[in-house]
């Protein structure tokens, strides 16, 4: 369970804060009671999630580019944070196709720069790299990989995260290796969903877009299987992590997955038609034409590592976690410009059940 003393005054940097997964994060710091400082650029969307909160407690908000090395590092100096999340990623499969050069800039030199700054601040005693369930080199066999597994990528995005994570195991080898360096672990998530996500190309906000119309959402790989979790779930995995790499620098500063249960991995398009379902009226989907880039079509995770090792498990099965992204869309469509307390409520529930 997350120790609330653990986190309450503690300083923390989020890189990445005004994307989906790193607002999720900063809100949920603060509302553990952290003093979060956060690292970004301005939101890639418009709704972001960033924006729909009313940040209950004073937010440090620096807008930097990962891809600058000294910006990067004057922040780390001003923040002075003990643990940091890098979020800060370019995020998007189809994106990294147009986009290589600035994939690989901002996804594997943004990692480095982020390691440089965080090992020359003498502040920073954990850091969590948060990289991808893409990042392995994935046989399209379906079996559930595992943290040992080889890295790769066919796409550019799936080849930056498993070079960062070859970033990552260089730098605890080469230069995080006495006691008194930073504990540096990476987190390996499964396909994350949630409200707030707005991102173009990603398959929830693409079906809320659609279903809000009134039109069929548009699916590239309905057949495609991918280890769906709630943001929630995902979220308390690196926070688990970050508190146990605190504690044992020598025993967590590993590789994790975090994934949904063995054997629960679900279509996109079981996923689209449970969205649908939820949703109500004439929602539905339809196959986009035309050729389209790699993407695998067989993506599963193997978490036991962090079930042992962690005691983290998700709690949040795909009908739930669905009718908790649809109840903070609608709400927000409805007219809800301030999702706090939505948000907070959500929280607040994953909290419940992790008491349990």
């Amino acid at each position: 369970m997350i120790g609330s003393s653990f986190w309450s005054g503690r300083r923390v940097l989020v890189t990445g804060h005004t994307g989906f997964k790193g607002g999720w994060l900063a809100l949920w710091l603060q509302h553990l009671g952290a003093e979060v400082h956060g690292l970004a650029l301005d939101p890639n969307s418009t709704p972001s999630f960033f924006d729909s909160i009313r940040w209950p407690m004073p937010l440090v908000d620096s807008r930097v580019d990962i891809r600058d090395p000294d910006a990067v590092r004057r922040t780390l100096e001003s923040a002075e944070p003990s643990v940091v999340f890098h979020l800060a990623a370019q995020p998007l499969v189809r994106e990294s196709y147009r986009d290589p050069t600035g994939t690989f800039a901002t996804n594997v030199m943004g990692t480095v720069h982020l390691l440089e700054a965080a090992r020359a601040c003498p502040s920073v005693r954990t850091v969590i790299n948060v990289t991808s369930d893409k990042c392995y080199e994935n046989d399209e066999s379906g079996i559930e990989y595992t943290e040992a597994d080889r890295l790769g990528g066919v796409d550019p995005y799936s080849c930056s995260k498993a070079c960062a994570e070859l970033v990552s195991t260089s730098y605890r080898r080469s230069f995080l290796t006495s006691d008194s360096s930073p504990g540096l672990a990476s987190a390996r998530a499964g396909n994350v969903y949630g409200g707030g996500d707005w991102a173009v190309d990603r398959v929830v906000p693409d079906c809320i877009r659609a279903f809000a119309r009134g039109e069929p959402v548009v699916l590239r790989r309905p057949e495609a299987t991918r280890p769906w979790q709630h943001v929630l779930d995902a979220l308390r995995g690196y926070l688990l992590l970050a508190e146990r790499l605190t504690e044992r620098r020598d025993v967590f500063s590993s590789a994790f997955n975090f994934g949904p249960p063995s054997g629960a991995s679900a279509s996109v398009g079981d996923l689209v038609a449970g969205l649908a379902e939820r949703w109500g009226g004439d929602a539905s989907w339809r196959l986009a034409g035309g050729h389209h880039p790699h993407e695998a079509t067989t993506l599963r995770l193997d978490s036991d590592k962090a079930a042992r090792t962690l005691d983290w498990r998700p709690l949040i099965p795909l009908a739930e976690g669905l009718n908790l992204t649809v109840d903070w869309y609608r709400q927000f469509i409805s007219g809800a410009s301030d999702m706090t307390e939505t948000s907070l409520s959500q929280i607040r529930f994953l909290e419940s059940r992790a008491r349990r």
